[in-house]
């Protein structure tokens, strides 16, 4: 079996930094809940507990960019603007260091790029303190922003195969994928409650200290030089262009993308979410349905987390992938179907767990399928997909959902993601004979 069907050839070095004593495996209940034995590795340790921080500190940077913009202009078309300048360069910059992670000590580079947010974060600061009320110097931070952004998401997430074994990566990244959602459940919410006590300005501030943290952490990894056996490279074009190359010779990985951007483009209905609150949730109250739609999501993503020892010990990850869409795309169209609030909520959060699974195992399969001078960029492409998906599922569900009423968009959607996923698995059987 070649490296597209196989982790075990995958061409992974040991793990640098795990001396400690790895925890037995666990017995009776204690195997449902989340896996926590990549905690006994130092380095990672360190690195998931600063993602504690920073995963609530970006959300309130996340939501005072768009509060300030609105704020100014009093424009909905702003806020949205706004959030396009800050694709583009998060697009241009992940591809990009993808290449560069895989040219350079990852380490460093996560120092620099983490420094760099952090500095981003205090201009933010600067100009709100100050009173500025510029849009234009929002767009350019922003831009800044996920620039620096896109250079170190690569980085970070490959860096994991090297703190790691091979067969706890499913656990590590259920870990890391489980902080990110509660972060994003927590730090609206926190946002909301600071605003009217502390102001909108210092939203930056507190994101700024904690990036902190995340530097002293980073600052404690090892080394994470390119391998001994990597030639030497410099970032530019080519090497971004080996990456894509790369991908259409590994099928398995090729199928891990294709498998996230059918869940996301033709089954994420946000941009309906305030429709569907006014028009078929209104009578609960427009804005508690808002408010739980939006939520339920995350939430279900965060408690299929803290039960991840359920799935994270599989071996089989290409079926995990393949179940964990179908299920996103089922949940989906029971949602469309659903009238009744708390029944719609139940489907999304459903889906949210689906949406964890998959996660968790696509971020498996680029870490243990790929080599190790080539998993930056697969990252920076990852990091793509996952930023571009939902938002062409907004343009594409806002569309179909004019034309055929937002309910038949959703329960269309999440079906077309049950059909296509299923004749991609059965037409491609690389993803379905992938296991470690």
């Amino acid at each position: 079996m070649d490296t597209s069907e196989s982790g075990t050839q995958s061409g992974i070095q040991p793990p640098e930094d795990t001396t400690a004593p790895l925890p037995p495996p666990r017995r009776g209940w204690r195997r449902w809940a989340m896996d926590t034995r990549p905690l006994a590795v130092p380095a990672y340790r360190r690195l998931w507990t600063s993602t504690i921080v920073t995963s609530v500190g970006s959300q309130l940077t996340a939501v005072a960019v768009p509060k300030q913009i609105y704020d100014i202009t009093g424009s909905s078309a702003w806020v949205g603007a706004a959030s396009l300048a800050g694709l583009l360069p998060l697009i241009v910059f992940a591809l990009w260091g993808g290449a560069v992670a895989d040219a350079m000590d990852r380490r460093k580079l996560l120092l620099i790029t983490n420094c760099g947010i952090a500095v981003t974060s205090l201009l933010f600061w600067l100009q709100a303190a100050a009173g500025l009320e510029s849009v234009a110097a929002l767009m350019v931070l922003l831009a800044m922003q996920q620039a620096f952004w896109g250079l170190n998401a690569p980085a970070r997430t490959a860096s994991i195969a090297r703190l790691v074994p091979e067969g706890q990566l499913p656990a590590a990244n259920a870990l890391g994928s489980t902080v990110m959602q509660t972060g994003q459940v927590i730090g609206p919410l926190l946002a909301g409650a600071l605003i009217p006590v502390i102001g909108l300005p210092e939203l930056y501030l507190i994101d700024a200290l904690a990036l902190c943290v995340t530097v002293w952490a980073v600052y404690r990894l090892p080394a994470l030089p390119p391998l001994a056996r990597a030639a030497a490279r410099r970032a530019g074009l080519r090497e971004i262009v080996a990456g894509f190359r790369y991908i259409s010779m590994h099928k398995v990985l090729l199928l891990s993308f294709l498998a996230d951007i059918i869940a996301m483009v033709f089954g994420m209905p946000r941009a309906l979410f305030p429709q569907l609150a006014a028009q078929t949730y209104g009578s609960y109250g427009e804005g508690l349905a808002l408010g739980l739609l939006f939520a339920a999501i995350p939430v279900g993503a965060v408690l299929g987390g803290l039960f991840s020892g359920t799935f994270s010990r599989a071996r089989r990850h290409g079926w995990m992938v393949i179940g964990a869409v179908v299920g996103w795309g089922a949940a989906i169209a029971g949602f469309g179907l659903s009238r009744n609030l708390w029944v719609a909520v139940a489907f999304l959060a459903a889906a949210g767990v689906a949406d964890m699974v998959s996660m968790v195992f696509r971020g498996a399969i680029l870490l243990s399928a790929a080599t190790d001078e080539m998993r930056g960029r697969m990252q920076g492409v990852f990091t793509v997909v996952v930023a571009g998906g939902p938002r062409l599922a907004d343009v594409l569900h806002g569309t179909m959902g004019s034309v055929f009423g937002p309910r038949a968009a959703v329960t269309g959607g999440g079906l077309l993601v049950v059909a296509v996923m299923l004749a991609l698995a059965a037409a491609v059987p690389a993803l379905r004979r992938y296991r470690i």
